[in-house]
């Protein structure tokens, strides 16, 4: 009952300046956190980078708890929502997303995670039976529509490049990832974790399973003491990771997550931008075309869920 009635003030409210706030910082942050990643691909081992990345993130979040006094215990609900979020958006998504972008251009990568919102709605219809409108289903389709007409020379060239296709894969896995994690995340709302707690510890155990899985697979645990490996790390665990998902779960509890989730369709056009200035990659026609669509099913999926 409870959940339903998080799901009802989710859906009707008007969105608020914070809202708008969220989605602006959220999308700003993670278009470049897709670039930011590429440089800490080379001499670390990308799994021992997001162990880095995660455990600074999750010290941060518990620093910012204890200097606003907020409680950082959980109960063992809360801790198995946030084990939940750990082994499925802070393992296994962003393993899936480091070793894509060894794989692809960036770019590549921020689009088809465009299609995370319509992921939502199918694990959300599945695991909490939400029904979503019709509208939003057309909605999502067209944004997953833009997606392949954008990706499209990535996938023609997937089919005689083993790795490109193996770049793609390991992105769409990422997407059913980070889903799965937004249910768990879902469960944390409903057993009242404060957001800073809850993100925190899903964070440490994040960083503790792929510590685990480095030990056990003989990474080499490595430091880069290079400025754009420095500068990459402090910026994708401060403002991508502390910042972005504090406003992400914030959004996602006061609009739904399917709605934050459509900030993965935001980012595309920054992140296109990025990578035609550094990755030197090259966008035609039908690439902006495929942007339009993205950008139109985004729109059309928050007038769904408003209606």
């Amino acid at each position: 009952m409870r959940d339903q009635r998080l799901r009802d003030v989710s859906t009707h409210t008007r969105p608020t300046p914070a809202d708008f706030a969220a989605i602006v910082i959220c999308t700003l942050a993670w278009s470049t956190t897709w670039y930011a990643i590429t440089l800490q691909l080379g001499r670390v081992d990308p799994i021992v980078s997001i162990v880095y990345r995660f455990a600074l993130a999750a010290a941060l979040l518990a620093l910012w708890c204890t200097l606003r006094r907020e409680p950082i215990l959980l109960t063992r609900a809360q801790h198995g929502a946030a084990f939940g979020m750990g082994l499925f958006t802070f393992a296994i998504d962003y393993a899936f997303v480091y070793w894509a972008e060894e794989r692809v251009v960036s770019a590549v990568v921020a689009v088809i995670f465009a299609s995370l919102a319509f992921t939502n709605l199918i694990v959300f219809r599945i695991v909490f039976r939400d029904r979503a409108s019709p509208l939003a289903w057309a909605a999502a389709m067209l944004g997953m529509a833009g997606v392949a007409i954008l990706s499209w020379g990535e996938i023609v060239a997937a089919e005689t490049d083993a790795r490109a296709a193996a770049g793609i894969a390991l992105t769409l896995a990422g997407v059913i990832g980070a889903a799965i994690g937004n249910a768990f995340a879902r469960r944390g709302e409903a057993a009242q974790a404060p957001v800073a707690a809850l993100t925190a510890w899903s964070m440490l155990y994040g960083a503790g399973l792929l510590a685990l899985f480095a030990v056990i697979t003989g990474r080499a645990w490595t430091f880069e003491l290079s400025w754009p490996y420095v500068l990459s790390l402090l910026h994708l665990s401060v403002i991508g990771s502390v910042v972005a998902f504090l406003l992400y779960y914030g959004l996602a509890r006061r609009r739904g997550y399917a709605s934050a989730s459509y900030i993965s369709a935001l980012t595309p056009p920054i992140a296109m931008a990025i990578s035609a200035v550094f990755e030197h990659r090259a966008w035609g026609v039908s690439a902006f075309a495929g942007l339009a669509c993205v950008l139109a099913g985004q729109w059309l999926l928050l007038r769904a869920r408003k209606a």
